[in-house]
């Protein structure tokens, strides 16, 4: 989330997307983040450090703390100053339900559980019986467009799912003039979770999603570049993508801090949107915040298909893929008119993607 796990500078925006945004509307915002410790105990840990620089960076002195996950204490604000804010507050966002703190929850009337790995959520819940914290909210939040429409087979384990889009904040994001890189990037983990078994249907990863276009490099005429998340354990993969020509960087030197990843996607000529294999699978409409960035940077986007273009103006700016020759066949319409695109792109962020409108949107139906 913001700083639970450090040098995630693109899972940092993701969130300050919506704390950022709300403010934007006039809202009093307070963040809470509730972080493994270990037996130091937050102050002075790692975490405590990126959520200090965090706190500078974008204001949030005052209005944001960790928890210790175990003990329950707090770090950046005293205990108090959190009792009165929560016994205050008419809404809880509960990003990816990591909040549990029951002193935290029950004082605050309408309690949103916001759903920000879709599929994955509702299967972890209804196949592999995990609590998800679903009992502990009254409304529920998906950013994957598809869920509980009829074609989309994710269970929606007996909730009424709101969905939206992702939320930009457009004046932190606005057009690129330069670019470092002249072919496409993406910020990716090779792994994040282990795979479900649903119905004869494989729900998985990216490397799962890329195994099948290894080829691209060979194809494209355009470099394609990863900032790339994965062990060095995984070296027949490793070595699969160094002979097929991709490019890989380290993620630390790309994304480590929201200020790196903000140069990299705004430096980047456009992006692979490579989904997992789990999205696609499912069709729940999943699509990236950080696509969104590269969106509202006016940097085009090819975005695996995940069932978006149900909801979304794909075509210009936003081209969606599903085999490498969509991939191919979409990166010569970029050279063929580049700054078309680039304009289509930063279109599609302020027609649909703009903080003010998606959060505005999203508080009314709650």
């Amino acid at each position: 989330m913001l700083a639970g796990v450090p040098g995630q500078g693109g899972a940092s925006w993701a969130v300050l997307q919506y704390l950022l945004g709300l403010r934007r509307l006039g809202h009093d915002v307070l963040f809470l983040e509730p972080v493994i410790a270990g037996p130091a105990g937050l102050a002075g840990s790692p975490a405590a450090a990126y959520f200090d620089a965090l706190a500078d960076d974008f204001g949030l002195r005052g209005s944001a703390a960790l928890l210790d996950a175990t003990s329950g204490e707090p770090y950046g604000l005293p205990r108090s100053v959190i009792a009165r804010f929560c016994a205050r507050a008419d809404l809880l966002l509960n990003l990816s339900g990591v909040l549990d703190a029951g002193e935290v929850l029950e004082p605050i009337g309408v309690r949103a559980f916001v759903d920000l790995d879709p599929a994955f959520t509702q299967l972890w819940a209804a196949v592999e019986g995990i609590d998800m914290g679903f009992d502990r909210h009254n409304r529920f939040i998906t950013v994957g467009r598809c869920i509980g429409s009829p074609g989309c087979a994710v269970p929606t384990c007996g909730r009424e799912w709101i969905t939206t889009p992702q939320p930009v904040v457009l004046e932190r994001w606005p057009v690129a003039t330069r670019t470092r890189s002249d072919g496409l990037t993406t910020v990716a983990n090779w792994r994040a979770y282990g795979s479900i078994e649903h119905g004869g249907v494989r729900y998985g990863q990216k490397v799962h999603s890329l195994r099948p276009l290894m080829e691209l490099p060979s194809r494209l005429g355009v470099p394609l570049e990863l900032a790339l998340g994965i062990h060095p354990a995984e070296t027949a993969d490793l070595g699969a993508l160094a002979q097929a020509g991709w490019r890989l960087i380290d993620p630390v030197l790309a994304a480590d801090t929201p200020d790196r990843y903000h140069a990299y996607v705004q430096g980047s000529w456009a992006e692979f949107g490579l989904a997992k294999e789990g999205y696609v699978a499912a069709q729940c409409g999943w699509f990236s915040d950080r696509s969104v960035c590269y969106l509202a940077s006016g940097r085009p986007v090819i975005a695996q298909d995940t069932g978006f273009g149900a909801h979304l103006p794909a075509g210009e700016g936003l081209l969606a893929f599903r085999t490498s020759d969509d991939v191919v066949a979409a990166v010569e319409a970029l050279r063929s008119n580049y700054g078309r695109h680039r304009r289509a792109a930063r279109e599609i962020a302020e027609a649909v993607f703009d903080s003010d409108r998606v959060l505005g949107d999203l508080l009314a139906c709650l």
